[in-house]
């Protein structure tokens, strides 16, 4: 077989993979078309796919130079998107749904070690008495210091009854110890709420597939309670699912009212509503928000601002205005691609720009405990907004210590002035109401 032969068969292999993977996505995603200019940049694709695997000092898989021209494709477009090899991809699918076979812990690389960040209460894990800030320094007697985060996470998680070992280091141990656990099924709760002075505290961490279901109970239970009002705490959720985002917001707004819409490319609109004729609740509420609020927690926040539905208090959110679809390709990897913008019931896009409280209420800081404020503009290969409002900003003359932004590192309830002036305003409407109807 010649050497154009080679090349033209590699490349239309390779056009397939992107045109099977963009049809298998939402109506939003466009077909793969290309003209005598697309091919030509892929024929210069697989002329340099060729020389490295000619000319390379030594043998490379070419699955990894595929791999590799993927992410590089994924990584010029916006911080959003991106290629999942198919164990990430498979790793995305399980946190979606908030349930899987495990341990039951919180982990992550700190000074270089696989570092527990917390156990999840009334797990396996944390039964065996697994602590915030125990290095795990072997995974069934495999020695976790060259192990990614996705690695140590695979061995961990496994079958319901099955066994694994880890072996831990602790301040104050002279030497480390094994702890043998039985694997159970783990589920992420990301609704906790509780009654404080009276008035119901919801607290979503993220949306996931369970949610929904999650809030509802929630809201059961508190009315129960008695509660006259409530608090919906949605700061630091990173967001998740936006049909989430969607049954989160129609548990407290009535029927058929726009929660948020999406536009695409082609510019046509897909709506989403609360659902004719389910109950809601109509309580007096203050959502909480902070720069880490983002994406779906913005859809919700979003729709009951523009509703008047809610009061907002906190500082302003992150600032994601974007959708991503999750696209599966035939080897069991996956795509997150941005396909679209999404808008308040107002029309109003927060992209870069974020959602504004009604009240801004700041924490204070220690400047020993303080961490940068991050939020969507400052990510490189961001979207622009739909009125590039944030290039304007930054051709602004400001002095950098005037732009940064810090907030605490850790706060407890006893020092979170955020939620005690919430519970504050919530019970002077209920005097103030008392009163005027006397």
């Amino acid at each position: 077989m010649n050497r154009k032969l080679k090349l033209l068969m590699f490349s239309l292999v390779l056009l397939s993979v992107f045109v099977t993977g963009f049809l298998l996505s939402q109506a939003l995603v466009n077909p793969v078309g290309a003209d005598s200019e697309e091919y030509e940049k892929l024929r210069l694709f697989t002329e340099v796919y060729e020389i490295i695997k000619r000319s390379y000092v030594e043998e490379v898989e070419p699955k990894k130079l595929i791999y590799g021209a993927i992410k590089g494709m994924l990584k010029v477009l916006d911080p959003h998107s991106g290629f999942m090899p198919p164990e990430a991809y498979k790793e995305m699918k399980i946190d979606t749904k908030g349930e899987f076979g495990g341990l039951g812990i919180h982990i992550g690389v700190r000074e270089g070690m696989l570092t527990v960040i917390a156990p999840i209460e009334d797990t396996p894990a944390w039964r065996a008495g697994i602590k915030a800030g125990d290095k795990i320094i072997k995974v069934n007697g495999e020695p976790t210091r060259d192990m990614t985060l996705l690695e140590a996470v695979n061995k961990m998680r496994g079958p319901k009854g099955t066994k694994v070992t880890i072996t831990i280091i602790r301040k104050g141990w002279k030497e480390p110890r094994d702890f043998t656990i039985v694997r159970d099924i783990i589920k992420i709760k990301s609704v906790k709420y509780k009654v404080i002075e009276g008035i119901g505290y919801v607290k979503i961490s993220q949306f996931h597939q369970r949610t929904a279901s999650e809030l509802e109970n929630a809201l059961k239970n508190l009315k129960k309670e008695n509660i006259d009002s409530l608090v919906l705490d949605l700061r630091n959720n990173p967001g998740g699912l936006l049909q989430s985002a969607v049954e989160v917001a129609e548990q407290f707004l009535p029927p058929d009212r726009l929660v948020v819409y999406i536009k695409g490319r082609t510019g046509k609109r897909q709506e989403y509503y609360t659902r004719a004729k389910r109950p809601y609740y109509n309580w007096p509420m203050i959502i909480l928000v902070n720069h880490g609020s983002a994406s779906a927690s913005e859809i919700v926040a979003g729709a009951m601002k523009d509703w008047h539905r809610a009061v907002l208090l906190g500082t302003k959110t992150f600032g994601k205005g974007s959708v991503q679809s999750i696209i599966q390709l035939n080897d069991g990897s996956g795509l997150r691609l941005t396909t679209a913008k999404y808008y308040t019931p107002k029309g109003i896009s927060i992209q870069n720009k974020g959602i504004e409280p009604d009240i801004v209420v700041k924490l204070e800081i220690k400047e020993e405990k303080a961490l940068p404020v991050i939020r969507e503009k400052d990510l490189k290969n961001h979207l622009e907004d739909d009125n590039n409002q944030d290039k304007i900003d930054n051709n602004k003359d400001k002095h950098p210590r005037e732009q940064k932004e810090f907030v605490p590192l850790d706060v407890d309830e006893k020092n979170d002035i955020q939620l005690q002036r919430a519970i504050d305003l919530l019970k002077g409407w209920k005097v103030f109401k008392e009163n005027i109807k006397g």
